[in-house]
């Protein structure tokens, strides 16, 4: 079985292979900043270093080309990318609008600097092409590449950006610094499978880089999905009263997410590999930012990559689309490590997002401070925790001292501290907060009626809340109104005032995943659920990498317990090609499976694996290919059929918002 640490996060693999969503033709109108609004926004400017202009001269630095345009389009004519779209309004000389946070505006600015910028000798980077930075590092005779982006197309596009400008050369090798999807789908879009297994091509990986960039796809991917929506902001409109950035990057990419699995794993901290002349000493980093990662030394240029270990930003301990929570401790530890081993041979720092940092001693305060800041984190939340404080209270109490709060790099564009100190919380004392009337709670439907009935009815709350709403109490209001909407879903009233609290809730936010939180929330109370088939949780190439194991945990998840109760059925699985046998078994309500067949099983499939995973992708029926020989079934006939039909197809488009 996979093991939970199998399960871990996946930063971005619940967003994959966003689709082309049909959302309403005639959304409702965005409001404008209010008062409150603007004035918390104007405070902003106030309260941080914006004569600070270094991270521009650094974003900048090195700029070898920029395209005039930057649309990518897949072969069908979909955009799966448009820089253009954020042209528009978000410019290096437009001051923030008041819909806009002024700091999530200066990671926008700062993130839309983008085309093929050197790094330092033989190292460049493509930034802009996608949520993540393509690197392309010169060999002897050709490119090493790492971390190749989300989408095949956007690699292709950068690849072609690099032999325009420096010359044609082959990919030799490809590096996947960890298992998140913007940093190993675009792999196709760079390299030809067949000169992989030719040895023409090495992919050099961390361990169990394969297990942890499919499971999570499996086991949960399309309640995270549904929730990447909202964290991403994907669907929001290009403006000011919209997107603007997700901190990490402007979003995510929309085209075909692939994967080539590693040929190579690096198995210890301290390993050396030379490829094609350029030498590397690897730093594995597991269970900090992902559940496998590893940071690179280049000796020969003084250049140390950190992976998305270190960013310009405040990274998720927790994020917002549903994820076990990292370990900000050892996440500090593996940044202290990174010191203790290259820091007083190093020049330049460059990582999978953001741009590099030059100097040892700027190097130095940007390892040193981010490092501190997850460590305060988790120190600070424990100690308040240790005080008898929950997690909500930690949240409202924790505050960075002004040396880590004041550098841009420890901002919350992404985390933020107060999400981060509720999953460190999470994470030593989970969901329970020791108050015995948090420990039974009516579900928020049951509880929302009672609450409206104790408020006086709606019309009473209503009043009060557009009362509160006009002092700028947003976080109360929203509240209050949550309870609205979910005992009178059909009120409109109701969801269009907390809409409007939403909205000014995010053009406050300095994180670009709450302020998509709160806009995606205030689109779907004005507009309703958007349309379309939804996202993909995994993609063909990682559908077709995956073991058996993963497959039957995968199906035990969508079995509907409650209609299998009762129901006892086994079947045995010969899969041929892996020369692999199970039994599947139900009992109990509960899909259980064992590494061989049973003599009473009720039937006995004989197929390849591949039979399972073309059914797995929609192509053919079990019926069709038994009909065809493909598959071979033995035993009670009906006995397949009958568990697949207890099977859940998941709805992606759930309710979030309404009820």
């Amino acid at each position: 079985m996979l093991s939970s640490r199998t399960r871990r996060s996946v930063a971005l693999t619940a967003a994959l292979s966003l689709l082309a969503l049909s959302v309403h033709a005639q959304p409702a109108a965005s409001k404008p900043a209010t008062a409150t609004t603007r004035a918390a926004n104007a405070a902003v400017l106030e309260a941080l270093p914006f004569a600070d202009k270094q991270d521009f001269e650094d974003a900048q630095r090195g700029l070898i080309a920029q395209p005039k345009e930057l649309t990518i389009r897949d072969a069908n004519g979909k955009v799966v990318w448009d820089l253009e779209s954020y042209k528009q309004y978000i410019g290096l000389d437009q001051a923030a609008p008041d819909t806009v946070n002024p700091s999530l505006w200066r990671i926008a600015q700062l993130n839309m600097q983008h085309g093929l910028f050197k790094v330092t000798e033989r190292i460049y980077q493509v930034r802009g092409y996608d949520i993540s930075n393509i690197t392309f590092i010169e060999g002897d005779s050709g490119w090493i590449v790492i971390d190749p982006l989300l989408s095949v197309e956007t690699a292709k596009a950068a690849f072609a950006l690099v032999t325009e400008h420096l010359g044609k050369k082959p990919v030799v090798a490809v590096i996947y610094s960890h298992s998140h999807a913007d940093h190993f789908g675009g792999v196709r879009g760079i390299i030809d499978e067949a000169d992989v297994k030719a040895g023409k091509v090495r992919v050099i990986s961390p361990p169990e880089f394969s297990e942890h960039a499919i499971s999570e796809n499996v086991i949960a991917g399309n309640a995270m999905s549904r929730r990447a929506v909202y964290m991403y902001g994907a669907m929001l409109p290009r403006s000011a009263q919209g997107g603007v950035s997700s901190g990490l990057g402007q979003t995510i990419s929309a085209g075909q997410v692939s994967m080539i699995e590693p040929t190579e794993v690096v198995s210890k901290t301290g390993r050396e590999l030379t490829v094609d002349g350029v030498k590397m000493v690897f730093q594995l980093t597991p269970g900090s930012e992902a559940p496998t990662e590893m940071n690179t030394y280049f000796p020969q240029f003084k250049a140390l990559w950190m992976a998305e270990n270190v960013t310009r930003h405040m990274h998720n301990i927790y994020t917002l689309r549903g994820a076990e929570v990292r370990d900000a401790l050892q996440w500090s530890k593996f940044i202290q490590q990174s010191q203790e081993l290259y820091g007083d041979k190093v020049d330049v720092e460059f990582q999978s997002h953001h741009w590099p940092t030059w100097g040892q001693a700027r190097i130095a305060n940007l390892l040193s401070k981010q490092r501190d800041m997850y460590k305060y984190i988790h120190d600070q939340t424990v100690r308040l925790m240790n005080e008898g404080l929950n997690g909500e209270e930690i949240a409202e109490t924790i505050k960075l001292p002004p040396e880590l709060d004041q550098a841009w790099f420890n901002r919350g564009y992404y985390g933020t501290l107060k999400h981060n100190a509720k999953a460190v919380y999470q994470r030593y004392m989970g969901w329970y907060d020791a108050n015995p009337a948090n420990l039974d709670k009516l579900p928020p439907e049951a509880a929302a009626k009672k609450y409206v009935e104790y408020m006086g009815g709606s019309a009473s709350l209503l009043s009060k809340a557009r009362a509160d709403f006009a002092k700028g109490e947003y976080r109360w209001v929203a509240e209050a109104l949550k309870h609205a909407v979910f005992a009178e879903p059909g009120n409109v009233e109701a969801k269009n005032l907390l809409a409007d609290t939403y909205e000014q809730l995010g053009y406050q936010a300095e994180s670009g995943p709450w302020r998509s939180v709160y806009l995606q929330g205030a689109f779907e109370l004005r507009n309703g659920l958007p349309q379309g088939p939804g996202m993909k949780t995994a993609s063909a190439d990682m559908i077709r990498a995956m073991q058996p194991e993963t497959l039957f945990d995968y199906l035990a998840v969508r079995l509907n317990g409650p209609k299998a109760a009762g129901k006892k059925i086994s079947i045995n699985l010969d899969l041929t090609d892996l020369h692999k046998q199970y039994v599947l078994s139900l009992e109990n309500g509960v899909l259980n499976y064992a590494n061989s067949m049973s003599p009473q099983a009720d039937a006995t499939l004989t197929l390849k694996m591949s039979s399972l995973i073309a059914m797995q992708m929609g192509q053919g029926s079990l019926k069709d290919k038994i009909a065809s020989g493909e598959i071979k079934l033995d035993g009670r006939q009906e006995a397949v059929p009958e568990l697949l039909g207890l099977m859940d197809n998941f709805n992606f488009w759930f309710n979030i918002v309404t009820p």
